[in-house]
């Protein structure tokens, strides 16, 4: 029922509005995963292709770098102005969303998570979902950082939504604490985890981000290992930040200047840093479209809906009302990992 009205809404131009109202502001959309088939949780290639229809008939789709600028030095923006973002550095941003970009022309950032592209670790979010998914105990009581959580597991959604449950709760520990605590969930779940991301939770290569870079997509940092950057020490949130863009850098042969903070998550004392690691640009999580007053170093972003008429919805700065009008309903977005 409510997925039939708001397509009614969207092919009646109920958001017309709202995106008109809006058009002296700058669209920034996240991406995650990407996949050939829908699986409930990427976007397909189907789906992105639309999305990309739409901006383009709609929007200024430039590169982030090239907003940042114009926000820095206060030049005129073209109106409708839209970025668009991709976060951690899957295979598939490269198997499956790179090609539509190229076929469309259009401007993109890929925010690659080092350690993950050098292969010498995998996200530790996707660890939870591995470990949810491949076990054969269906029923479980976990015991992690002095805390008890009784767990069932059947179909693949229930164990898909688990491990978002065990995920929410190791984002509010200390980085060190988390990695232990995932250990010992392995262990009652009677799995080990492999040392390197299955095919499923691949990254891109270092030869397929190059070839990215050489064709308008623009790649920028997410930290070496994508902790929660607010539950890392000073010596670990300094390592994060320096070694992941000389990492890039060095790859890369030119100056990393963009930032994406994993999880959205920060504080003054992560953005100080970030600044002094030498970025220009970062982005957050944070619902919402930016403006001529927004800061540099805490870009909102707009989560892209999985179809088109979600996808209208977000865009149109629809869910910044609803933000206002219901605020206990809506908030900071989850990192989509």
């Amino acid at each position: 029922m409510k997925r039939t009205l708001l397509k009614l809404m969207r092919r009646s131009g109920v958001f017309v509005p709202f995106r008109y109202v809006n058009r002296n502001k700058v669209l920034i959309l996240t991406y995650h995963r990407f996949s050939d088939a829908e699986d409930g949780r990427s976007t397909t290639g189907r789906a992105f292709a639309d999305h990309l229809a739409y901006l383009k008939a709609h929007y200024s789709i430039l590169p982030l770098s090239r907003i940042a600028k114009m926000l820095s030095n206060g030049s005129r923006m073209p109106a409708s102005a839209a970025a668009i973002t991709i976060d951690d550095g899957f295979r598939d941003s490269y198997e499956i969303a790179y090609p539509i970009l190229r076929d469309f022309e259009v401007p993109a950032t890929v925010f690659v998570v080092t350690h993950f592209v050098d292969k010498k670790a995998w996200l530790w979010t996707d660890k939870l979902r591995y470990l949810t998914g491949k076990t054969k105990t269906e029923t479980a009581t976990l015991k992690f950082s002095g805390r008890y959580l009784t767990i069932k597991l059947n179909a693949f959604a229930s164990r898909l939504e688990v491990a978002a449950r065990i995920n929410s709760i190791l984002k509010t520990l200390p980085d060190d604490v988390k990695d232990e605590a995932i250990e010992e969930i392995a262990i009652t779940l009677g799995l080990e985890l492999p040392k390197g991301p299955p095919a499923e939770y691949a990254p891109v290569s270092w030869e397929q981000l190059c070839e990215m870079d050489s064709h308008g997509l623009e790649i920028g940092s997410h930290s070496v290992t994508h902790p929660i950057l607010t539950n890392t020490s000073d010596g670990q949130l300094g390592r994060e930040l320096r070694d992941s863009r000389a990492r890039l850098e060095e790859v890369l042969g030119r100056a990393v200047k963009l930032f994406c903070y994993p999880n959205g998550s920060f504080d003054q004392r992560v953005r100080s840093a970030v600044a002094n690691a030498g970025y220009e640009c970062a982005v957050t999580t944070e619902l919402g479209l930016n403006s001529k007053n927004s800061d540099l170093l805490a870009l909102h972003r707009v989560a892209a809906e999985l179809d088109l008429d979600h996808f209208v919805q977000s865009t149109s700065g629809f869910e910044e009302v609803k933000m206002r009008l219901f605020p206990s309903r809506t908030g900071e977005l989850i990192d989509g990992k």
